[in-house]
């Protein structure tokens, strides 16, 4: 396995990692599917990592800007995916590790994850690697016709 910067040919195999997940009705509450154009558009503004295992793209992990304006500039927030293939043999954590790893260079000192109540796998995911629950906001999303909670969690990376 490698993990490497992601480069416009990954655009059609991260939308449809990404479109994996959307179809699910409680791991994200974003709706609308990313196209390989909105993935191209993506990989011009922020880090996109990829985890390559024989030249097949297995997982991505990005991170923007956690809320907009200058004082929030040392704040990220992190987007994780992985295949179903690669879940639970150790990319997501090589992924993981190696995006704030660069976070931490590119002077990030908070990561934000927001996860649906829901993702069990993702909460554990993210604890495991030293995130911490901040916060709990009930039914802040809607998806399938349901209410959804969201759980924020964080990770202080320079201290």
């Amino acid at each position: 396995m490698t993990i490497r910067a992601a480069i416009p040919n990954d655009a059609a195999m991260i939308a449809d990692i990404w479109n994996g997940i959307i179809h699910d009705p409680v791991i994200t509450f974003t709706t609308k599917e990313k196209t390989p154009e909105s993935i191209l558009q993506l990989l011009k503004v922020q880090p996109v990592l990829v985890a390559d295992i024989g030249n097949q793209v297995s997982g991505f992990a990005t991170y923007g800007a956690f809320r907009t304006g200058p004082g929030y500039r040392h704040s990220g927030e992190v987007t994780i995916h992985l295949t179903p293939n690669a879940r639970g043999r150790g990319v997501g954590r090589k992924l993981m590790q190696t995006l704030l790893d660069m976070a931490r260079k590119d002077g990030i000192h908070v990561m934000v994850a927001g996860v649906s109540a829901e993702n069990h796998a993702a909460i554990c995911f993210h604890q495991a690697l030293g995130f911490a629950e901040v916060a709990r906001m009930p039914e802040v999303g809607r998806k399938a016709g349901r209410w959804l909670d969201l759980i924020l969690l964080q990770k202080l990376l320079n201290t």
